[in-house]
């Protein structure tokens, strides 16, 4: 008798878990197919119109995509949160907000690559990287889950177009504690946490 309650639960157990699998799964493509539709919004061609209800991601699909921070970086969420986590992985929810506006920033600009993951990447084949983290020869996996679901509930904020620009439109940041030669060619829009930010004075990215 108790190898046949043993064998029933066992498969309960199973059929739940590859249920839980397969719903994760269409959460995270639900969210990946919002996402490069609120991309293309975003891009200097894009409508610029708000998201409509059907089209804002989710916070349970946000969060199923790269759920173990160890996926490719293939898609926008993934690129925006993983650029979040490292640059801002322990800072305030500001800190981290203000990144995503700089990606988001550059997204809509024509200076820049018109997809997430282009501008995240910027600079790889001439081995000066935009984003130092994406060249930096380190492992690029997220490796702390609570700050890395708060990268991604951010990136999704940002996608959803619900977050505020802290950083006044700016396109360029540096940390605090360095003070890199060109951020004297451009104009400073505000400091956010460790972080200081700019933006071109004519407005063309260099």
């Amino acid at each position: 008798m108790r190898q046949i309650w043993a064998a029933a639960w066992l498969a309960t157990f199973l059929l739940v878990n590859q249920a839980t699998a397969a719903d994760q799964a269409q959460k995270a493509d639900t969210a990946k197919s919002k996402a490069e539709v609120l991309e293309k919004k975003a891009a200097p061609d894009g409508s610029k119109v708000l998201p409509t209800p059907a089209q804002i991601i989710t916070k349970p699909q946000a969060q199923a995509v790269d759920s173990t921070g160890t996926e490719l970086l293939d898609d926008a969420i993934t690129c925006l949160a993983r650029s979040i986590y490292w640059e801002a992985r322990g800072k305030s929810d500001a800190g981290m907000e203000a990144i995503a506006n700089v990606v988001m920033n550059r997204v809509g600009h024509e200076g820049f690559p018109n997809t997430i993951c282009g501008v995240v990447k910027q600079g790889h084949e001439q081995g000066a990287c935009q984003f130092s983290w994406w060249c930096d020869g380190r492992p690029d996996d997220a490796e702390e889950k609570e700050p890395y679901s708060r990268a991604k509930e951010i990136a999704r904020k940002a996608l959803n177009r619900q977050l505020k620009d802290r950083t006044n439109g700016a396109l360029y940041f540096h940390q605090r504690k360095v003070a890199p030669n060109w951020s004297k060619e451009y104009i400073r829009t505000v400091e956010v946490g460790e972080h200081v930010f700019y933006k071109p004075a004519g407005g063309e990215a260099k």
